[in-house]
């Protein structure tokens, strides 16, 4: 016996092809594209965020060519946590004071649009001065003491400030040695810093820092435009507000001396300065 077509039958059509695939795939695919750039977002903005060192302002503990991670909730949120400072966020979230000694990233004034990277020397109600190339914290002096010079290989990122402090390694090769110093602030926090010579900024007056803001220095102490100058921009930072902060350092991923060249792959290894990688602040 025949049977006769149903009505639901006809109703379904010719059966389904792979015509369609490629169009779902292709859905798939840029829903991914938005999950992985908001996933981006999100860690970048609130969890941690790279940022590289582009100058000599921090020697001896942050080289040009360094590539490190900064925890962006160590300090709150604020518009500069977000990608180009979108102002979404009102005022600061979760706020939270930077201790002396920190490392900190932060949108240097006047523009606030430029990230800069310093150590919080001074806090609110600090009175800060430098004689003599030595830090006075509150009207004590920062203690300071002589330690081996740092030496500095020569490569394409890095150059000595005078033929005063050229070298030669025991490799042969040409470095810089630069009088290093240990300092010890009032909480126990010990850093190195550079002291070059006798320089202008070497001897200043009293800044007392206001409150909500911090006096900030970088640790090459002859070659940092910070808080010792005025905000005027490409001159100096002043005392910078909090509410500026980005975020703090915390691990070093990546450092190259500069030598590396995109069309030959091998030298993005040769240039790699392995020892830094991995270590915190």
């Amino acid at each position: 016996m025949n049977e006769t077509p149903s009505a639901s039958n006809l109703d379904a059509g010719p059966p389904a092809t792979g015509a369609d695939v490629p169009a779902k795939k292709d859905e798939n695919f840029f829903s991914f594209l938005l999950w992985l750039a908001l996933g981006v977002i999100v860690l970048r903005s609130f969890i941690v965020s790279p940022f590289n060192i582009p100058s000599e302002s921090m020697l001896p503990r942050l080289l040009d060519g360094d590539y490190l991670f900064a925890t962006k909730w160590s300090y709150g949120y604020s518009k500069y946590s977000l990608p180009f400072s979108v102002p979404l966020i009102p005022g600061r979230l979760f706020a939270r004071q930077p201790e002396r000694g920190d490392v900190v990233i932060f949108k240097a004034p006047p523009g606030n649009d430029v990230d800069y990277i310093k150590r919080v020397i001074g806090l609110p109600g600090d009175e800060v001065q430098v004689k003599g190339g030595q830090v006075w914290l509150n009207g004590k002096p920062v203690p300071k003491v002589r330690i081996a010079d740092f030496v500095l290989p020569v490569t394409p990122n890095t150059h000595c400030y005078g033929p005063e402090f050229e070298g030669t390694g025991k490799d042969g090769r040409k470095v810089c040695n630069y009088p290093q110093f240990q300092e010890t602030l009032p909480n126990g926090k010990s850093y190195n810093v550079l002291d070059l010579g006798q320089t202008p900024q070497d001897d200043t007056g009293v800044y007392v820092v206001p409150e909500g803001q911090m006096f900030l220095m970088g640790d090459n102490r002859d070659n940092s435009l910070d808080s010792r100058f005025p905000a005027v921009e490409g001159e100096g930072i002043g005392i910078v507000p909090q509410a500026n902060l980005v975020g703090k350092a915390a691990v070093m991923m990546f450092s190259t001396n500069g030598s590396a060249e995109w069309l030959k792959p091998w030298t993005w290894f040769t240039a790699a300065r392995w020892s830094r990688i991995g270590g915190t602040f």
